[in-house]
């Protein structure tokens, strides 16, 4: 009898222990803010490989911007080819728009979306326009008997109701609030899926806007602010690698049988691999392009943002023979250029959007109120320096950082200047008052390299004419 109930007691074990949830672990990688950085992809695709050499549940995902930043990316017969050749190569699974995504115009976009042999999701796009097909709002993968839901949400914070660029890009789409439409589609989602991944290109603020009002996911991969982070908002992790493909994300789900009972994530930085040899020999194809390499001309001393950003409009104001050239800090797609030769490449890294220049002309006040509408804007653009103008100014602020007035020390009030600047500041910008305004034929990028070319070499100016003076009472 004794006997007996030892057998029953290990039957009853061991069909217990056969009968408990499996134990399993996804694992995440992701990408975000690439900026067409190709020559990273060789440590990408190692570090991807050494993951999917350990587990088969492995999810490779991007949360948008994938070009603008690489000539050799971006200035080719098909912009941003390159970039999406490499990611269907190392076999993305999914991705979201970013808003440089529409940096070629949506008809283009709508083209390349054909060549992506991954998928592309968001919530928050309706497309009304044969140019651009509808995308869908969410992407559901197994892995291993695992569910995996993942819906995308880009943002539409600093158009204002679309993402930041040409309004012309978006004519036809409309981009309603990217928080409540992710809400809404993990409403529906969630019953259907183990694992809820929003793929957000939203910026850390807002993610964390809206995880404080949900807890539907149990993961965010972020971008568009290109910082580094690893949080915990009202119980859901959220994350970011900042940008240029210097890191790689790496989120672990452990999951026992359908449920959720961890998450955690890793930054891994890509030099720490040796460069995958296949990729490497793909990426140095891309990059031999002997018109793009060559120097034309040279810098005296290193020039830092300030410098490339006054340079920049200085160059525009000469071209157009205008008294005042004006520039914004968006458009200044480089940190610093070296003392030393420039390529080619490198002034269309600087200026990648083929910007021309626009000229209008302006009285101080009407210079004035252009400076205190940007710098009073509710967005990622305001509260900042955001124009670099060729004469000083001073903003004046009050205390709770609301611009009321422009100090310019070299300006006559009630004269008429004539302006030179970005056609993105002359056709985006909000309540612009000017007369005689014209966009020209001339493109920045060319005008800088004219300059180059003939004037080489430049010594940069990298001082900030511009400042912000908090008045208290």
């Amino acid at each position: 009898m004794r006997h007996f109930f030892r057998s029953c007691f290990f039957a009853v074990f061991f069909f217990a222990a056969a009968c408990a949830p499996r134990e399993r672990t996804l694992v995440v990688l992701s990408t975000n803010d690439m900026h067409a950085k190709i020559q990273r992809f060789p440590l990408l695709a190692a570090a991807v490989q050494a993951c999917r050499d350990t587990t088969d549940l492995v999810l490779l995902v991007d949360a948008g911007d994938r070009w603008t930043g690489n000539a050799f990316v971006d200035k080719v017969p098909a912009p941003g080819k390159p970039i999406i050749e490499l990611m269907n190569r190392l076999h993305y699974d999914v991705a979201t728009f970013g808003n440089h995504e529409f940096d070629h115009g949506q008809v283009y976009l709508g083209r390349m979306l054909d060549s992506m042999e991954f998928e592309v999701v968001s919530a928050n796009i309706f497309s009304d326009t044969l140019t651009f097909p509808q995308p869908a709002p969410y992407a559901v993968f197994r892995r291993g008997g695992v569910r995996i839901g993942v819906i995308g949400a880009v943002t539409n914070y600093e158009g204002p109701g679309h993402p930041a660029g040409n309004r012309s890009s978006f004519v036809g789409l409309a981009f309603p609030d990217p928080q409540a439409e992710a809400v809404k589609y993990a409403a529906i989602l969630r019953p259907k899926v183990d694992v809820l991944i929003l793929l957000s290109h939203m910026g850390d603020d807002r993610d964390m806007e809206l995880l404080g009002k949900t807890q539907l996911f149990d993961l965010v991969i972020g971008g568009h602010t290109h910082v580094v982070l690893d949080t915990l908002i009202n119980g859901t992790l959220l994350t970011q690698t900042g940008k240029n493909l210097k890191n790689l994300g790496v989120s672990t789900v452990r999951l026992r049988g359908h449920k959720v009972q961890s998450v955690d994530f890793r930054v891994v930085p890509l030099d720490d691999y040796a460069p995958d040899a296949a990729f490497a020999a793909q990426v140095e194809g891309y990059y031999a392009d002997a018109e793009l390499n060559r120097s034309i001309g040279s810098f005296a001393a290193r020039a830092d943002k300030a410098g490339l950003a006054n340079w920049m409009a200085e160059a525009i104001a000469d071209e157009a023979d205008a008294d005042i050239g004006v520039y914004h800090v968006g458009g200044v797609r480089l940190d610093a250029i070296p003392a030393g030769d420039v390529s080619r490449a490198r002034i269309y890294d600087l200026e990648p959007f083929g910007t021309r220049i626009a000229t209008m002309k302006m009285t101080p006040g009407q210079i004035r109120r252009m400076i205190v509408t940007k710098y009073n804007e509710p967005t990622r653009e305001g509260h900042r320096l955001d124009l670099i103008l060729t004469t000083p100014y001073t903003i004046l602020v009050d205390e709770s950082d609301r611009a009321f007035d422009v100090r310019f020390p070299e300006l006559r009030e009630g004269r008429v200047y004539r302006l030179a600047s970005s056609d993105y500041i002359f056709k985006n910008y909000q309540g612009l008052e000017y007369d005689g305004g014209a966009i020209l034929d001339d493109e920045v990028a060319d005008v800088l390299i004219d300059e180059l070319e003939d004037d080489s070499p430049l010594r940069p100016d990298n001082r900030l004419r511009q400042q912000i003076l908090v008045v208290t009472d």
